[in-house]
Parts: structure tokens; C-alpha cells; sequence
């Protein structure tokens, strides 16, 4: 059995496996008389209905039709999508790159991922499909916009989008082999950068190997980490309780809550930080669902990291895959997550530290002003060295082209440095 916490994904699924309750019993009369009455209606419609309807499809949309009146989140899946949500845990499936949820009839944009059709096509946060190959989705479900966005690799699909107050318009996207690369990293001075696009099976791994490598590259002499969690859906709840682990010695990470007492479950830290209690800094946005609102949720808690930028996506309930036999499984909503302090982020999210919008930064031509070395006269300074070129002082390469485009990045670093020459002052 598997706890699922993202949301509805074209080519992104993610899973935990935990112990299923046993379900209680409750044959009344009148659960009876219910069922009766779904089998009257199936077998009127399967007779007078217009047009012949396939038997199976028409039980698979009863169940599909209740399980989603019950939450964005519970849905059914059929035997093939069951097999594709299997695969795709493993980082590497066919579609969009896209995660998605069900607003007010409409297919939401939780987070389109990194290097995908989706962010390639430009896609944001909190668009809204509205149309899918000229196709209105109201009056869809969620599984049924999501089977339509599946295709074929290679194949075009045209969505219509609206986002915020603007006109509506197309994009056509071209489905391909989706290959997550989970964790990305890289050097800035003596400061380290890790990204984590999604909670795979990988990302454990990923990011341990990520920082042995920074380490490495600094010379041991890493003052702090960035750590991007900007339009991370989510993924596999346990890679994100091993990744705040990662960075924590000790504490709760996240507990779960089910209907019942006795469900409840508590996860916490063990000893080791990998960062030895150096300065993080972590960036957050609205496409920061799930798994990545557990580990910023457990690392700010703890105070361990300084959370950056725009509220996160606010989902704090947990699915269970249950499987059905050979015709599919069900994802139903069986438990809500809290972070260490007790605080839920359903419908809420998780607010930064600081709040950073996004913004483009232009450096301004401004006039040289006279300074005093400029007077006529002015006194030599006796302890003036002679000036060397430093080359790549202002970090170069990766860095110095996400400077220009990425503020919050930028900002996120200025943050750590303050840090890094604080502690340094402080003997710390």
C-alpha cells in the first residue's frame, strides 16, 4: 500500500509505502439499500440509454465520480494508468512534465518541471487549462483531463491557458520521454547550490552525493547552501523525511493523522547533519506542493533554515494507493500531515522568512559622482596596495547568468553571505 502526496500528474506520480488500517465493517440495512439503487440505476441505463455504453466504463466513471466529489485528490485509476503511476515513482516516463490539479471545474497548474515540454512551453503556476485540443474541460475530472493530456511520445497536444486577469491563449506541446534528473548542484565561491525538482527514488541519494561534491569543490571551506524548492511538485513522502533528515540532528519531521487515533504516525531525525549547522537557505514558491512543504515545513520549524520567497502551494493531505485486484487502484485522501510544531499547511501553504517577489534586476546608468580622490590635492592614502584583477569575482559561469534572470536566487545568496560573514565576526 502506498501514501501518495502530490497532486494529479501528467508523467509525475509519487508514492509512500506505509501500512493500510484495516477497514471497518458496516453492513447496514440501509448501505444495502444503496446499492441496490446504484444497480437499478446501471442496469437502466445500460438498456435505455440512447447509445450502447460499455458496462466497464460506465462502473469505472461511478467510482471515479465518487471517489473525486470526496477531495481534488482521490480519484480512480484503471489498469494502465496504475501501471504508468508505478512507473513514473521511478523518474523516467512519457508526457508533459506536468503536475496538475482540479480549481472550480478547471485543469490547475501545480508546477510544470524542469528541462520538460511543460516549462519549455512556458507554463507557470497557477495556469488554468481550460481547453485541451479544442476540447472545453468543464465537466471533466481530473483523471479524465489527465488521460486526454497523455499521448503517445512525440505527439502534439494543444492546450488553451488562462492565467490571472489576461486573455486566454495556446500553446501546443510536443509529449516526450520525460527524464527527471531529481537533484542538480553546483558551486557559487564558497557557497553550494542544490535543486531538487521533484521527490523521486533518487533524491535521497541525489543530494547526499550533491553536497559530498560541493564539499569537495570548496575545499571543505563551504560557509552555506541554497537549497531550491521552487516548483517542486512533491514526490515519495519518505525521500522528503530523508532529505530533512539530512539536514536536522534531531526532532519530529512530520506526523500524519488519519481518521482515528491509533492511525496516527510521527517521523523523526536522526543523528548527522550533513552540513555540520552551516547556513541554509531555502527557496520556496506556489509550485512547492507536498513533499517539498514537508521539508521546508520541518526545516523552518526547527529554525535549521531560512525560508525564501512566495507562499508554497498549501497541500497537507496524504493518499493511499490501494490497489484493486487487476482492474486498477484507487487514491483515496485517508490522512492529513502536520508539520513538527503541529501547524497543518492545507489550503494554506507555508509562508518565507522573507518574502521575496519575483522581479527582474537592471543594473541603472547613473552618473559618476566626484569622489574624494578626485579632489585636486587629495591626501595618498599611506596603506593603499596596488590593485589586482580578481577574474571571476562575481562568481562567473552558471551563476552569473541566473544573476541576471533569477532575483530570488540572487537574493538567496546575498542572504548567505550576510550569514557566513556574521558567524565569521562572531567566532561562530
Amino acid at each position: 500500500m502506498t501514501f501518495r502526496i502530490t497532486a494529479a500528474a501528467i508523467g509525475l506520480s509519487a508514492f509512500l509505502a506505509l501500512p493500510l488500517p484495516a477497514v471497518a465493517q458496516t453492513n447496514t440495512s440501509e448501505t444495502y439499500r444503496l446499492i441496490n439503487l446504484f444497480g437499478e440505476v446501471l442496469d437502466r441505463v445500460r438498456t435505455d440509454y440512447v447509445e450502447s455504453v460499455e458496462e466497464r466504463k460506465l462502473i469505472e466513471d461511478a467510482i471515479n465520480g465518487m471517489l473525486s466529489a470526496l477531495d481534488p485528490h482521490s480519484s480512480f485509476m484503471g489498469a494502465k494508468s496504475f501501471r504508468d503511476m508505478q512507473v513514473q515513482t521511478r523518474g523516467e516516463f512519457g508526457g508533459l512534465g506536468i503536475e496538475v490539479t482540479m480549481e472550480n471545474g478547471f485543469v490547475k497548474v501545480v508546477s510544470p518541471i524542469d528541462e520538460t515540454p511543460a516549462a519549455r512551453a512556458g507554463l507557470r503556476p497557477g495556469d488554468f487549462v481550460t481547453h485541451i485540443d479544442n476540447e472545453a474541460v468543464l465537466g471533466l475530472t481530473l483523471q479524465e483531463a489527465v488521460e486526454k493530456m497523455r499521448g503517445p511520445v512525440n505527439s502534439n497536444i494543444k492546450l488553451m491557458i488562462r492565467r490571472g486577469g489576461g486573455d486566454p491563449f495556446e500553446v501546443t506541446l510536443t509529449r516526450a520521454v520525460i527524464r527527471v534528473q531529481s537533484v542538480r548542484s553546483r558551486v557559487e565561491g564558497d557557497l553550494g547550490y542544490v535543486r531538487i525538482t521533484s521527490f523521486t527514488e533518487q533524491t535521497e541519494t541525489g543530494v547526499k552525493n550533491a553536497i559530498d561534491r560541493i564539499k569537495q569543490q570548496t575545499g571543505n571551506k563551504l560557509k552555506g547552501l541554497v537549497l531550491d524548492m521552487r516548483n517542486n511538485p512533491g514526490g515519495l513522502l519518505d525521500q522528503a523525511i530523508s532529505v530533512s533528515d539530512a539536514f536536522l540532528d534531531k526532532g519530529e519531521i512530520v506526523s500524519t493523522r488519519g481518521r482515528k487515533n491509533e492511525e496516527g504516525q510521527r517521523f523523526n531525525a536522526k543523528p548527522g547533519d550533513l552540513l555540520g549547522g552551516l547556513p541554509i537557505v531555502v527557496l520556496i514558491n506556489g509550485g512547492s506542493a507536498s513533499a517539498s512543504e514537508i521539508v521546508a515545513g520541518a526545516l523552518q520549524d526547527h529554525r535549521r533554515a531560512i525560508l525564501l520567497g512566495t507562499r508554497s502551494f498549501g497541500k497537507g493531505s496524504v493518499q493511499t494507493i490501494i490497489p484493486m485486484g487487476n482492474q486498477g487502484a484507487i487514491r483515496l485522501t485517508t490522512a492529513r500531515y502536520y508539520t513538527p510544531s503541529g501547524r497543518s499547511i492545507q489550503a494554506q501553504g507555508i509562508d518565507p522568512d522573507i518574502v521575496v517577489e519575483p522581479a527582474r534586476l537592471e543594473k541603472l546608468d547613473q552618473p559618476r559622482a566626484r569622489r574624494e580622490a578626485d579632489l585636486r590635492g587629495a591626501l595618498r592614502n599611506d596603506q593603499q596596495q596596488p590593485q589586482q584583477q580578481q577574474p571571476g569575482a562575481e562568481g562567473g559561469g552558471q551563476a552569473q547568468a541566473d544573476g541576471a534572470e533569477d532575483y530570488q536566487l540572487q537574493r538567496a545568496f546575498d542572504l548567505l553571505r550576510g550569514l557566513a560573514l556574521y558567524n565569521q565576526r562572531n567566532g561562530n
